[in-house]
């Protein structure tokens, strides 16, 4: 029985000219493939009785095609291995412009990504089996824009037991990431007459940019070593506003949000129906200091909460949630269905079952052990008796995946030490492009110990120390010895 084109295998797309006749258009259109590499070395080719029934044509003129291929060194043929490409040929790629004086750093100590070499494999597949082998049908289909039950019960119930969030599922909100949760919200906000979102300052600047390409003005919230100054929000934020924070851990400074300032923050919201959206930022990571629990505990009804699996398992995967007051569930729900209609749904099965397994916890535990002895290597290393120059302090390290050192007075400018870390084949970060304007501000380098692999990680932080003793070494005058606090007249 012949094979029906629609079950015959390998798909294969030719463009075939016969003015030359059938055989010879076949010969040119699988040259052509072959030559420009769409057809890649070792490629496996239909069958020819397959290829014929798909074309329309003889299985002799494929045969015969085929043959003549083979002969000229484009095709391998062996019995029982079917017809495939020839290994031998490479075609030439087409030379890419990389931009002029980028190249992969040898050590990478840039903040905002975690070690994704410890995301928790094994678990991930265990997950993925079970949840995958229980699934019925349907969630293959187009599901529930606020993403799937299981998830969302299951997020629920992690974040009230270990971030002090109250969030019942029907408050829950999957998205692909951060960016797209703060970027619903300001389209939402928006649209229900809020004209502006008081950001931190310093914070980071690609956020801002979301907000403001959702047509919101963005306002200055300075930061200190307590974190957000909610006090100015009054003057500042004005009218129709809202406020982002990073209550556990802010980016890039490090410092906790005080309590009385969770305080101020909360009854500001409430006092003039404001949402504080809170992005719970390295929020699982901390070293020194007891958990400190959400801010939307505090007042749930004005705050909007925001966690992500971005630093706890890997970017990669665009899973995140929002937290909603209940006004709010309906519209984020359907600015979330006419922007991407749901969040792929076999990731938010893998970590439901991840979450509800207890080998989430089991990760973020090990992870948060790691990291603190990277982050402890760090601070033996510039801030203990060996430090590269006197004056020079490591700031927020009581959490998260970064630390902040700030540079005093009479010593070397953080573009000095960028240019040199750059010379030495290290990625480093500085505080300069966090700043909502330039300007004369405290000069530093953002540190993030999180993003090489274990056996990197030494060795980044040995060039890191070598950069800045030589930075320090080459500056005239004195050098003071007492940290610079990030205070309030920043």
């Amino acid at each position: 029985m012949s094979e029906n084109w629609a079950t015959s295998g390998v798909d294969l797309h030719l463009e075939q000219d016969t003015a030359a006749g059938r055989r010879a258009g076949l010969e040119r259109a699988l040259r052509e493939a072959i030559r420009s590499g769409r057809l890649a070395p070792g490629s496996r080719l239909p069958s020819s009785r397959a290829l014929a029934a798909d074309l329309g044509i003889s299985r002799g003129t494929v045969s015969a095609a085929f043959d003549q291929l083979v002969a000229e060194g484009f095709l391998t043929a062996r019995q029982g291995s079917g017809t495939t490409v020839s290994a031998l040929l490479r075609p030439r790629p087409a030379a890419a412009e990389a931009p002029p004086g980028v190249a992969a750093p040898r050590h990478d100590l840039r903040p905002g990504q975690p070690d994704v070499s410890l995301f928790p494999t094994a678990a991930w597949l265990r997950a993925s089996r079970r949840a995958l082998g229980n699934a019925r049908p349907e969630v293959y289909g187009y599901g529930d824009p606020r993403g799937r039950i299981e998830l969302r019960a299951a997020v629920g119930d992690y974040l009230g037991r270990a971030r002090g969030v109250l969030a019942a599922p029907d408050q829950i909100v999957i998205t692909s990431g951060y960016v797209q949760a703060l970027a619903l919200l300001s389209r939402v906000l928006g649209a229900a007459g809020t004209t502006a979102i008081a950001m931190e300052d310093p914070g980071l600047g690609f956020h801002r940019e979301v907000v403001r390409r959702s047509g919101l003005a963005v306002l200055p919230l300075p930061v200190d070593d307590d974190g957000a100054r909610a006090g100015d929000l009054p003057r500042i934020a004005s009218g129709r506003a809202a406020a982002v924070v990073t209550a556990a851990h802010q980016f890039p400074t490090g410092a906790t949000l005080h309590p009385g300032r969770r305080h101020a923050l909360a009854t500001w919201a409430r006092g003039t129906g404001s949402l504080v959206i809170e992005d719970d930022y390295d929020g699982e990571f901390r070293y020194d200091r007891q958990p400190v629990g959400a801010l939307q505990g505090m007042a749930p009804g004005h705050v909007a909460y925001v966690g992500s699996a971005a630093k706890t398992l890997g970017p990669g995967l665009r899973l995140a949630w929002l937290v909603l007051p209940g006004h709010l569930v309906g519209p984020v729900t359907e600015e979330k269905l006419h922007h991407d209609f749901h969040t792929g749904v076999t990731g938010q099965l893998a970590l439901a079952d991840l979450i509800a397994s207890h080998a989430y916890d089991k990760h973020v535990r090990a992870c948060r052990l790691r990291y603190r002895r990277r982050r402890d290597l760090l601070v033996a290393r510039l801030a203990g008796p060996g430090r590269p120059w006197p004056g020079m302090a490591v700031r927020g390290i009581a959490a998260g995946l970064q630390a902040l050192i700030t540079l005093p007075p009479g010593g070397p400018g953080e573009g000095e030490v960028l240019a040199r870390a750059a010379q030495h084949g290290l990625a480093l970060q500085g505080l300069a492009p966090h700043w909502h304007e330039a300007g004369d501000h405290p000069q530093g380098i953002v540190v993030g110990f999180g993003t090489p692999s274990e056996r990197a990680y030494p060795v980044a932080l040995e060039v890191l120390a070598r950069v800045l003793q030589a930075a320090g070494r080459d500056q005239p005058g004195p050098k003071r010895d007492t940290p610079i606090a990030f205070s309030s007249p920043i």
